[in-house]
């Protein structure tokens, strides 16, 4: 009897992509692991993805509609520009390496414009210019990405030691022990928040709005200055 052939969708080559992608990371993916993945041969993907990188722009794509869903614009510019901050975090966060996907791919994708339209509609009531209605949504973008992905990796290398050496081989006793032995002219205050458990904060919620406290008073102070 003629062995079946594994039943494949686009759908469900973006749905084992994303599994892919949450076990072994994007610095593993291939076009190969996911076709091994899904039990067929590597050029029979190519016949829904022309190449890796394009399979990148769907799975961005996708990224991007699920955050044009879940955003409410309501309110003044500065809540439109808080909710969609808000909103992409929670997106980013749910897909494994999103936050890569959608700094490796350009907008070519419907829902990638659509999304980069929304981010700039919640900056047209103001009376900045073009270029930096244009700046805000990159600031913003790029503070929400480099937030995702500092965490991500922090808890990635976290998850790596615990696996490979045990708790025991966490940093924090090495880390203490080198700032204890540099002196206070050159660690003095890092030592003092390191101890302290300041950078504990790192990755929350109350770091993350305070970052953006600070975005959206300055996006606030160019307006005010420009309207003088």
């Amino acid at each position: 009897m003629k062995k079946q052939q594994p039943q494949i969708s686009e759908d469900k080559i973006l749905e084992t992509s994303w599994e892919l992608l949450g076990e072994e990371g994007i610095e593993k993916f291939s076009m190969r692991r996911l076709a091994d993945r899904l039990g067929i041969q590597a050029p029979s993907l190519y016949w829904y993805f022309k190449n890796k990188q394009h399979l990148y722009q769907r799975l961005a794509n996708h990224v991007s509609k699920v955050i044009l869903e879940e955003h409410h614009s309501e309110g003044d510019w500065k809540e439109q520009l808080k909710e969609l901050a808000v909103t992409v975090r929670r997106v980013l966060g749910r897909y494994p390496c999103s936050t890569q996907l959608m700094m490796l791919t350009l907008p070519h994708e419907a829902d990638i414009i659509r999304l980069n339209n929304r981010m700039l509609l919640c900056v047209e009531s103001t009376p900045l210019e073009q270029e930096q209605k244009m700046q805000v949504v990159l600031t913003l973008m790029n503070y929400v990405f480099n937030f995702v992905l500092d965490d991500y990796e922090h808890q990635r290398n976290v998850a790596a030691i615990l696996k490979d050496q045990g708790e025991e081989a966490l940093p924090g006793g090495k880390m203490l022990r080198l700032l204890e032995s540099m002196s206070e002219t050159d660690a003095g205050l890092f030592r003092k928040m390191f101890t302290s458990g300041l950078f504990e904060l790192m990755g929350t919620d109350k770091a993350f709005e305070f970052g953006l406290k600070l975005i959206l008073l300055g996006i606030e102070q160019v307006i005010k200055e420009r309207e003088k």
